[in-house]
């Protein structure tokens, strides 16, 4: 039977939600975040929307779902790069590489009748949220908020006709690794005039440390590659998601002369729970789901580290790291996942290589000229 490439209505979304979950249903590897998370993500009131538009496709053969993209325009990019780069996202796929070049397609014409001149992915929506396809690595699960798919989705991207634009660097760190001497003679010169301090936050408080990774987030990154600028809404979003899941061993602060200089926030692997519940929680199995959260979170992924540009170079990013890795002993998690970095981001990938991390998981993001 041939394939029907459908864009959907917002009455629709549900589909296009549920499709991974039922293509990967049981699978040993792949980890969806609960649907209500999903939905909010992707309902026009997220505050991403404010500054974006998105269009949503899905293929089917024989009547049954082969597949979904989103067509993604985030203007708040277009406008902080000065350019007109379109998005795919959300793309999930069966085998079928008719399916894939249908949606594909599909995202490619209606970024083009909004001006756009090539395509960039994928990004769910935007680099600030889970982005990139797994490249290397697919014989474990993700780390949290991190993404899994098969290898063929390499070979599908590539056969519509995208080529590699960035690899990004998932770095696996042991906890039983002890922290380089020559590392902490640094921090130690570093801490001799008492300039540099660390900081956690006050979960009770948690207002007053998002604020302060405001301040320091749009600073630290803005040069990077691929960035862009988060919102206050979108932080403000963010900060109401992670609330309940924070402990101060999750997020600290490193400060300068008493100015926030840089932060790391760090959260255990929830796919450990998340995955046994298929997207949803329920009278089922709201008990298995508790029971891996409280107790069998031994891992954990650090998020972001960031460091604005004129703190650099100064044993700043050694301390943060450092204080990862005693949080994460503490925490007991055999190891730790520093992810994501830039493949030419050399003076992180160093430092984290220093310390005794190992790329182990691979990201693509793709591009195409319209």
């Amino acid at each position: 039977m041939a394939v029907e490439i459908r864009e959907l209505a917002e009455k629709d979304l549900g589909a296009f939600i549920d499709y991974p979950y039922d293509l990967f249903r049981g699978h040993r590897f792949w980890a969806g975040d609960l649907k209500r998370d999903v939905r909010h993500l992707l309902e026009t009131g997220h505050p991403f929307w404010r500054h974006g538009e998105r269009a949503l496709f899905m293929a089917y053969r024989d009547g049954r779902p082969a597949g979904r993209i989103a067509a993604i325009v985030n203007h708040a990019h277009n406008n902080f790069h000065g350019d007109k780069t379109g998005f795919f996202g959300f793309f999930d796929c069966s085998e079928d590489k008719e399916a894939a070049e249908g949606l594909f397609a599909a995202a490619g014409a209606w970024l083009k009748t909004r001006g756009m001149d090539s395509v960039l992915g994928p990004v769910n929506p935007s680099t600030n949220e889970t982005c990139g396809m797994l490249a290397e690595g697919f014989d474990f699960p993700p780390m949290v908020m991190m993404p899994w798919n098969p290898p063929y989705y390499l070979q599908l991207t590539q056969a519509a006709g995208f080529a590699k634009a960035k690899d990004l660097y998932a770095y696996k760190c042991e906890t039983s690794i002890p922290f380089p001497e020559r590392f902490e003679k640094i921090i130690a010169r570093m801490n001799r005039d008492g300039k540099v301090t660390l900081h956690f936050a006050d979960v009770k408080s948690i207002d007053k440390a998002i604020d302060e990774v405001k301040d320091v987030y749009n600073a630290a990154w803005e040069k990077n590659w691929g960035f862009v600028p988060m919102t206050a809404e979108e932080m403000d979003d963010l900060a109401k998601a992670l609330k309940p899941m924070l402990k101060p061993d999750y997020l600290y602060f490193a400060r300068y002369e008493g100015r926030p200089a840089g932060f790391v926030l760090l959260l255990p692997d929830f796919n450990i729970a998340l995955k046994r519940v298929n997207g949803a929680l329920g009278p089922l199995n709201i008990l298995p789901f508790l029971y891996r959260f409280l107790f069998r979170l031994d891992r954990g992924r650090m998020l972001t580290l960031g460091v604005k540009k004129e703190f650099r170079g100064k044993g700043i990013e050694l301390l943060l790291i450092k204080q990862a890795i005693a949080a994460a002993k503490k925490m007991g998690w055999k190891y730790g996942e520093l992810s994501w970095t830039l493949e030419d981001n050399g003076l992180i990938n160093n430092t984290i290589e220093a310390v005794g991390g190992e790329v182990y998981r691979k990201y693509r993001l793709y591009e195409k000229k319209l």
